[in-house]
């Protein structure tokens, strides 16, 4: 059966807007009630915060496939089709959130790296820090929103599918082969250029505030400059992310749902493994390895199989992947450089 939108924006644009309305009340009661007060985030907290939000996560898509179960039946247009199986299209779709929110999560252990190098490019306090992730989580959905559209108006197009099947087999290729990270050059991201040409920044942090009048005038703190930094980067994340997530679902809500609550539950981790990354050397090859497979089920795999290759395996695969790559890590750490 070729692909037919179970979720369609034009007539469940409730559904979306009902998801959206809980993730910001997710997040205001994060910022509003647990966050109110700056402060440095304990490895403790974090980890605590990592089990919530995977928790809540796990939750909703057990609600979400108790609803497809529910739903499914009664909608008309999808019994009509041949051979549609709601039980088993609510199970299937179930396990394309779950192996989004792996990839996706997966995936956000990697660019952690990254926040790491940009906090402390700018010095951010400890007891801020949490406030610029929180505040970039904003921008992300607003970022990936638009990802995800343009990716679901262009899969209709054939040709499209096979050229982001072939990125997501490069993108891996390129993940396995390349070397450190390269240093971190905020002056030349033009976004930061622009932001400077027209708003002045204050010499040093005002508090955990973005912004500060002096001298009658708006200057930004280099909080906002961290801040839009991070955002810059998120994007460049979503250039992977995004396409991986269509290779395993076609279904727009399921890919952005499961990026949302792998992206929700990323500033905690990040204080979690923040010390810790550098430990996980092997993860860029395992992560190499779930790319270039999703591209190659994205296209090859698909038509081989008869258009959907098994969800299931997918996710068996991808997950095996990953604990392997973890597990090699911390059985073969790797050795301290000596100095000159």
């Amino acid at each position: 059966m070729s692909h037919v939108a179970l979720f369609p924006f034009a007539s469940y644009w409730p559904f979306y807007l009902g998801f959206l309305l809980l993730v910001f009340a997710l997040l205001a009661v994060d910022l509003g009630v647990f966050h109110r007060q700056a402060h440095a985030v304990s490895m403790r907290e974090a980890a605590a915060w990592s089990v919530v939000w995977v928790a809540l996560a796990l939750l909703f898509n057990l609600g979400f496939y108790l609803y497809m179960r529910w739903h499914f039946p009664l909608d008309a247009r999808l019994m009509r089709l041949p051979g549609f199986d709601p039980a088993g299209q609510a199970w299937e779709t179930a396990l394309e959130f779950l192996a989004g929110y792996v990839v996706e999560y997966s995936l956000s252990v990697d660019n952690i790296f990254v926040f790491v190098v940009v906090l402390s490019y700018f010095a951010v306090p400890v007891a801020y820090q949490h406030r610029v992730l929180f505040f970039g989580i904003l921008g992300a959905l607003v970022s990936r929103g638009i990802f995800i559209a343009l990716g679901a108006a262009l899969l209709q197009f054939e040709v499209v599918v096979w050229l982001f099947g072939a990125f997501l087999v490069f993108t891996g290729g390129k993940m396995m082969t390349s070397g450190e990270t390269e240093p971190v050059e905020p002056h030349e991201r033009l976004v930061i250029r622009l932001f400077r040409r027209y708003v002045p920044v204050t010499g040093g942090y005002r508090g955990q505030r973005f912004f500060v009048r002096q001298e009658g005038r708006l200057h930004g703190t280099p909080l906002i400059i961290a801040l839009l930094f991070l955002e810059a980067t998120d994007i460049l994340f979503a250039v992977d992310s995004v396409p991986a997530i269509f290779g395993l679902t076609r279904e727009p809500f399921v890919v952005f749902s499961s990026n949302i609550f792998a992206i929700l539950g990323l500033r905690n981790l990040y204080f979690l493994l923040a010390g810790a990354v550098d430990k996980f050397h092997f993860l860029k090859y395992g992560l190499g390895i779930v790319l270039a497979f999703v591209g190659l089920k994205m296209t090859l795999l698909n038509h081989l199989w008869g258009g959907q290759f098994p969800i299931g395996v997918s996710l068996a695969f991808i997950v095996a992947v990953i604990a392997v790559s973890i597990a090699l890590s911390l059985a073969f750490p790797r050795k301290a450089q000596e100095g000159p």
